[in-house]
């Protein structure tokens, strides 16, 4: 083992580099294997943009929101409190901007938007002068990064669907439940939680669910700003790189979700969630790849189940902003309320789900070995 110390020393320093690497491949493979299953080299730019743009818009205030409970409000919004008090004009143009946005869009909306430009408007408000173009990089730089991590992700998905048929595992992660669970599956828990619950929990559960993206984007932003570009960068690589990993098991074991495998699932399920559309969506589109229906061009399909990557995005991001311990226990919470989610919405198998988890885990210490390695050296100078 002493032989062999050196060698693993090295590797998992060099660790932090996989995630470009595995990028560098994917993006040199992509063209040739869409050509070879008769996809398009094309993408829906106007949704990717649609929903990028609306990723980010509840990003920052997700980000401010996580700011105010979780830093010294002295610190984060007490100038701005102060301002407003010193110079009470100032109301009258966010006002005037939150009623105008009330008009177009609902109530909701026009506060997201009216917080993210005011709390922008703060941010280089209080930089020193000259900063601004390295702090807006700080962000935009990982932001694009995960913008194209997820564009070959997409385009994997539909071409291991064209590939391989889409389900083909799904019986048997099902016998692994049943295994786990005694006897019980992930559907019939879903569905006694359908019977036994109102509809708002599931909604609630929804909200849930789908936070897990603006999370991401509010977790990229803190951990840029607070950290620096390359920490910013280091965040998304260990983010993206469960998602390589999957894309490989997925390739080997495809599966589609337990809510492919019920046969009551669409005729029990309310019908007006959006988790009912999503997952009949999903369903569709992965039949018609496996059918080589022609496609003008691809979209934002997701079809993997083995294993969840929807639950290893908020434990990194958990992980990476630890030492905030405020912020670490409403993650803690999120993370468990998650988990709850992804089960009673029928997503995924709880062996996906502990697959997800042991994946996040393994993603962490390659990547940030080094930033480890400092800080246990830190540590022991001091004891």
């Amino acid at each position: 083992m002493k032989i062999l110390a050196p060698v693993i020393h090295s590797n998992l320093k060099k660790g932090s580099h996989l995630p470009y690497w595995a990028t560098a491949i994917l993006i040199l493979a992509v063209v040739p294997l869409l050509k070879r299953f008769s996809l398009p080299v094309n993408f829906k730019w106007a949704v990717l943009g649609a929903f990028y743009l609306l990723l980010s818009m509840h990003a920052i205030f997700l980000a401010v929101l996580l700011c105010l409970l979780g830093f010294e409000p002295k610190n984060t919004f007490g100038p701005t409190l102060r301002r407003f008090k010193d110079e009470k004009l100032r109301i009258l143009p966010v006002l005037a901007f939150f009623l105008g946005l009330c008009l177009a869009l609902s109530w909701g909306k026009a506060l997201v938007l009216t917080v993210d430009t005011v709390a922008l408007l703060e941010f280089f408000y209080r930089l020193p002068p000259g900063t601004g173009r390295k702090a807006a990089l700080s962000v935009m730089l990982p932001a694009l990064y995960l913008l194209v991590c997820w564009v070959l992700v997409f385009a994997y998905n539909d071409i291991i669907v064209s590939a391989r048929f889409f389900a083909a595992r799904d019986a048997s992660f099902n016998s692994m439940d049943l295994w786990l669970l005694r006897g019980v599956s992930v559907s019939q828990i879903s569905h006694w939680a359908v019977r036994t619950f109102p509809i708002s929990v599931f909604r609630f559960l929804e909200v849930i669910y789908l936070g897990m993206f603006p999370l991401l984007g509010a977790g990229l932003i803190l951990v840029s700003i607070c950290d620096g570009t390359r920490q910013g960068l280091k965040f998304v690589g260990t983010v993206i790189l469960p998602s390589y990993v999957a894309l490989v098991l997925f390739y080997l074991w495809t599966s589609q979700g337990p809510y492919y495998l019920c046969p009551t699932h669409f005729a029990d399920f309310p019908i007006t969630l959006k988790t009912y559309s999503l997952q009949r969506g999903s369903i569709d589109h992965a039949l018609a790849r496996w059918e080589h229906v022609p496609l003008n061009r691809l979209s934002t399909d997701y079809f993997i189940a083995f294993p969840c990557v929807h639950i290893c995005a908020p434990l990194i991001v958990t992980w990476f902003l630890r030492r905030y311990k405020r912020i670490l226990a409403l993650l803690l919470t999120y993370d468990a309320l998650l988990t709850v989610a992804i089960i009673l919405l029928e997503w995924h198998y709880v062996v996906d789900v502990i697959a997800g988890i042991l994946i996040a885990g393994a993603s962490i210490i390659p990547i940030n070995y080094g930033d480890l390695l400092q800080k246990n050296r830190i540590a022991s100078s001091l004891s």
